[in-house]
């Protein structure tokens, strides 16, 4: 009966043992391979992720207008202190301030003329807005493919070991091929995932802002076309 318990306890010895396999050790465990395709998408997660932040807090800073602002603007416009509204303008630090402001430098002009220069000032002000945000797009569709081709290369590792083994096929042989497939590819997908729903992300704030400039450009318009 003793012997009967000991054997159990080094059974459940090794079960344990074999659940606490950490991530670390898989990475290692999966050759130079798996563990350069590793590198390469701790890389990519890094660099998205400092765009998506620095995006982030960006777009977030230009969200941000006093909603007296407008009315600021009409008061000093409607009095003819284009100099006042200008100089509130440059004292505001948002997108909107600065179409704004480039509509009022061009007051006088037709109203035509006026709509296309905030047209232009606006597309810039996008570029901006969007800058770099190109490159989280483009991590999210490679990093699948970088864990893919990581699964690749461990299966070719696998039946390259088999290919070797003489007919006597042992699971330790085939446990780098098989090692690198699997974690590059989670890991792959991990990155994707990320990368893809931070892109999404920006883009949604991105896009808001942009509807926000609109909105109070033509509201700048609208005070223009208004009857003296």
């Amino acid at each position: 009966m003793l012997s009967y318990l000991q054997e159990n306890s080094e059974i459940l010895d090794v079960v344990s043992e074999e659940k606490t396999l950490s991530i670390y050790k898989l990475i290692v465990d999966g050759g130079l391979g798996g563990q350069i395709i590793i590198s390469i998408l701790f890389v990519l997660l890094a660099v998205s992720l400092y765009i998506y932040f620095e995006r982030f807090f960006a777009i977030k800073a230009a969200s941000k207008v006093d909603k007296n602002f407008m009315n600021q603007i009409k008061d000093y416009i409607s009095n003819g202190k284009l100099e006042a509204a200008s100089t509130l303008c440059t004292k505001t630090n948002s997108p909107t301030a600065r179409l704004i402001e480039k509509g009022i430098s061009r007051i006088g002009k037709p109203l035509e003329d006026i709509n296309k220069a905030i047209e232009n000032a606006g597309k810039l002000e996008v570029y901006q807005l969007e800058k770099n945000v190109s490159v989280i797009a483009t991590i999210a569709g490679a990093a699948p493919m970088i864990g893919f081709l990581g699964t690749v290369i461990g299966m070719i590792v696998a039946i390259h070991e088999i290919a070797n083994a003489g007919g006597q096929i042992d699971i330790k042989l085939l446990s780098d091929g098989l090692y690198t497939a699997m974690t590059t590819t989670v890991a792959g997908l991990i990155v994707g995932i990320i990368a893809y729903i931070s892109y999404n992300h920006i883009v949604v704030r991105t896009d808001k802002v942009m509807y926000q400039m609109e909105a109070k450009t033509v509201e700048f318009l609208d005070l223009l076309n208004e009857p003296v």
